[in-house]
């Protein structure tokens, strides 16, 4: 069984990839591997409505989004992590969640049934629609998505300060542990 938590940050070691690893140590806990991947300084650009993923399992534009597909595909359980960008999620996070979308959605489906769900860093609003934005996406690709304490959400703006962040820390934590119950359930 595994885990792949994505860290759609540009920023490198910056609170929405705290609080990723902070939540995979919660799955790993229970006996699940883990994988945090870093979208910063990748190239995934926008999709390109080409349909060339109808055809085959593929996509034509050449960047770094298939072997993370890959990876997606390969795990039980997919995590998408990030921070809140004028009020919505990274443009790097949302080009790689239309294009794994559309290649799933084109190729049988293979995240159907899975367990995912959204974590979310915001310095001050903007959280509510950027989880909505990711859960939504869950919703469509047929994951299962456990919730937690409360909404996985955390606050802070510079490096660290997530961690000041009791109740953000506690519902990370508490939606890991969910994730690998359900895991374990579901036995995939």
């Amino acid at each position: 069984m595994k885990a792949v938590g994505i860290v759609g940050s540009p920023r490198v070691n910056g609170n929405t990839e705290i609080i990723t690893a902070h939540t995979l140590r919660a799955i790993e806990e229970e006996g699940i591997e883990i994988e945090l991947i870093r979208l910063a300084g990748r190239d995934i650009r926008p999709c390109n409505a080409c349909m060339a993923c109808k055809k085959e399992e593929t996509c034509p534009i050449e960047d770094d989004l298939f072997p993370i597909y890959t990876k997606m595909k390969e795990a039980d359980a997919i995590i998408l992590a990030s921070p809140v960008y004028y009020g919505s999620a990274t443009a790097l996070l949302k080009a790689l969640m239309e294009r794994t979308g559309y290649i799933a959605h084109n190729n049988g489906r293979p995240f159907d049934r899975k367990v995912g769900g959204p974590l979310a860093v915001a310095r001050h609003a903007g959280q509510n629609f950027t989880i909505a934005q990711l859960t939504f996406w869950f919703q469509v690709m047929g994951c299962f998505t456990p919730g937690s304490t409360y909404w996985n959400v955390s606050f802070g703006r510079e490096k660290g300060e997530v961690e000041k962040d009791e109740e953000g820390l506690r519902a990370a934590w508490n939606f890991g542990k969910n994730v690998a119950f359900l895991v374990k359930k579901l036995g995939t």
